[in-house]
């Protein structure tokens, strides 16, 4: 079966002379299939030639002098310099009495005021569904004798929380009414988008130390971008017609945004409170790094002593924390539409939600009872969770070692050894040439130069490490994620049952994921690939789904009449035609899985992900920690350069034939 088809040009006016600007073109395919394999086989002739006995990493790079001795400046300056004194001074503390006002609230309401108080927001904002939830949820979090981390962590995510949407809120709105001010917020916010979480802690710790205070600024600064981007879209979505008509009707400017433009956008202003919270509380986990307190440090020292049981008893009551903050905000959400008219009603209920929370805060205050959650309620399942743990290990023990050694002998290591091997000055060519092959030179310029970063960082055997681990399970992760987006594509009761899991797996913490990995397969760089694809799996199905789903069914239908089976019609029509949606999915499955392997560095990955953590827990290598955070960012940008440019090239559609 044949699928070419004709290009029709569209001349939308014959008057002007210049046409649209198009992204450079690749070269015709026949000069490609000529060049690229000489290019291949120069790489090799070159490679072979050069290649380096791996040498380690020196403990002593520039990059660590550096970062070393800015952070023994700023700890001698940081109460005599102005930078310090009149502006991070003040804005840590702060940032530090709004976390100790709202953790005092929480702790002043006690348990049964703190999930009486969640009860009563949940039925307001939600219905009463959503408020047993929430009910249930906060109590099975005390059950679990996490009651005291569960506050602590409440009380980081709302105080992030609240100032993201405090300075997200009006900065959309900004963006979305001042193109000037959208056009140059959208570099910084992508690049805020694609650093991996770890890379916001190392530049915290240095400006504002360990603590809460630098762990509520860097998950403010990690969940401001979605504040921003959502907000924006939803005052940019506003109707024109509605908008033109309060304008005639004599509306001034501040009228139409009061008035019109605010509860028409209302909706999306909730759901980006509601994506906010995710990413705050997916953060304030990995904050505990930094000596946060709360679940995330439960889990890190369970990790640490490979206790299963009780890593899973406080991955457990995140889930359950980020289910609940989740579905209040979801269905507030959905309640926020404009035309819904139950204002008495929600009135009636606000009312008494106020009481309710009032008598029994004030029976707390009063009596004592219901200040600690009660000792003796407890469920914990950290025992039987360690007994499954080792009979799996027990009696898989076998299969568990032979897919590990497999993929480690098979896969991770050839590649690493590869990497490692390959003069740093060879890898930046074969990024600046092969990535202008395929995704043009204006990604693969920036791509080169990052690599070239990291190499001067003085970290390039542990980046090269890191990158083999990524791209290993990168490419576990898309063969997943196609197998099931393409199920979910062409199966709606498939693709129904599998919704659900895919979205709690969207809104729990990368932590978790290592629990799984960890009971597995034990500490090791493996479990950090395991635990990486488990994690990027739901977004890159989700994004292969759509995008098999969004080819137009002219071209499904004219296929299927020239008689083609579904297995043609899947390969030569839809996968072909859903390139734009596999290679976004390529994109943010590498981003994802970039982040989890680094946080794998506590369980065995080393390379970048234990730099890096070591650099928080030992002050001696704070300056190797900072520069590893560095690269990861660097690593970061190169990979995403790389894919959004191939993504951009297939955007600008085939080459024109030579003429």
């Amino acid at each position: 079966m044949t699928t070419a088809m004709p290009r029709v040009a569209v001349v939308t006016d014959a008057a002007r002379p210049t046409v649209a600007r198009r992204p450079r073109q690749l070269p015709p395919l026949p000069r490609r299939r000529i060049m690229v394999p000489l290019l291949i086989l120069a790489t090799v002739a070159v490679y072979l030639t050069v290649r380096t006995s791996a040498p380690a990493d020196t403990d002593d790079a520039w990059a660590f002098r550096f970062f070393a001795d800015l952070r023994a400046w700023v700890d001698a300056h940081r109460d005599t310099s102005p930078v310090f004194l009149y502006g991070v001074n003040y804005l840590r503390l702060a940032v530090a009495v709004l976390d100790t006002t709202v953790h005092a609230a929480l702790t002043a309401l006690g348990w049964a005021g703190l999930v009486t108080a969640a009860g009563a927001l949940a039925a307001v904002l939600a219905g009463w569904r959503t408020a047993v939830l929430a009910v249930a949820g906060l109590v099975g979090c005390g059950l679990l004798g996490l009651w005291p981390e569960t506050v602590d962590t409440l009380a980081l995510t709302l105080s992030a929380v609240l100032l993201a949407v405090l300075i997200g809120v009006p900065l959309g709105m900004l963006c979305a009414r001042v193109p000037a001010v959208g056009a140059t917020l959208r570099p910084v916010l992508d690049a805020m988008q694609i650093m991996p979480t770890f890379a916001y802690l190392a530049p915290m710790t240095l400006l504002f130390s360990i603590g809460e205070p630098a762990a509520v600024i860097a998950t403010l600064i990690y969940a401001v971008p979605v504040t921003i981007r959502i907000t924006a879209l939803g005052i940019g979505e506003v109707s024109a017609t509605t908008v033109e008509a309060a304008t005639a009707l004599g509306s001034t400017r501040w009228q139409l945004l009061g008035k019109v433009r605010l509860p028409l956008a209302r909706p999306s202003i909730v759901l980006a409170v509601n994506q906010t919270i995710m990413m705050a509380l997916s953060m304030v986990v990995v904050t505990a790094l930094i000596d946060a307190p709360g679940l995330g440090q439960s889990i890190v020292e369970a990790l640490e002593r490979v206790d299963v049981g009780r890593a899973f008893d406080a991955g457990l009551a995140i889930v359950v924390l980020a289910v609940v903050l989740d579905r209040i905000t979801t269905r507030a959400a959905h309640r926020a539409m404009p035309a819904r008219p139950r204002a008495a009603r929600r009135a009636a209920v606000a009312l008494a939600a106020l009481g309710a929370v009032g008598a029994v805060t004030m029976g707390v205050r009063l009596t004592g009872a219901g200040a600690a959650f009660p000792p003796g309620w407890r469920l914990s399942f950290a025992g039987g969770v360690n007994a499954l743990t080792g009979w799996v290990e027990l009696h898989s023990y076998d299969a568990t070692e032979a897919l590990k050694n497999a993929v480690s002998a098979g896969l991770l290591d050839p590649l690493q050894n590869l990497l490692v091997t390959t003069p740093w000055w060879l890898f930046v060519l074969v990024v600046l040439v092969f990535g202008t092959l395929a995704s043009g030179l204006r990604a693969a310029a920036p791509a080169a130069l990052a690599a070239a970063g990291v190499a001067a960082l003085g970290l390039w055997q542990h980046a090269m490490q890191t990158l083999a681990t990524v791209l290993v399970a990168t490419a576990a992760t898309m063969v997943c994620g196609v197998l099931l987006g393409v199920r979910c594509a062409r199966h709606d009761r498939f693709a129904r049952a599998v919704r659900p899991l895919l979205d709690a797996a969207q809104t729990m913490p990368s932590f978790v994921y290592l629990l799984p990995a960890v009971a597995l397969f034990g500490a090791s760089r493996f479990t950090a690939v395991v635990a990486a694809v488990i994690y990027a799996v739901p977004p890159v199905v989700r994004l292969v789904e759509r995008g098999i789903r969004d080819v137009a069914p002219t071209a499904v239908e004219a296929a299927v009449a020239a008689g083609s089976t579904p297995r043609q019609l899947l390969w030569k029509v839809q996968l072909p035609m859903a390139r734009r949606g596999l290679l976004l999915a390529a994109n943010q499955g590498t981003v994802m899985v970039l982040a989890m392997v680094v946080v794998g560095g506590l369980v065995g990955a080393g390379a970048l992900g234990y730099d890096v953590v070591a650099g928080f827990a030992q002050r001696e290598d704070f300056g190797k920690g900072l520069a590893a955070g560095l690269a990861i960012v660097l690593l970061g940008v190169l990979l995403d350069r790389l894919t959004q440019g191939a993504g951009r090239r297939i955007d600008a559609g085939p080459p024109r034939p030579a003429t």
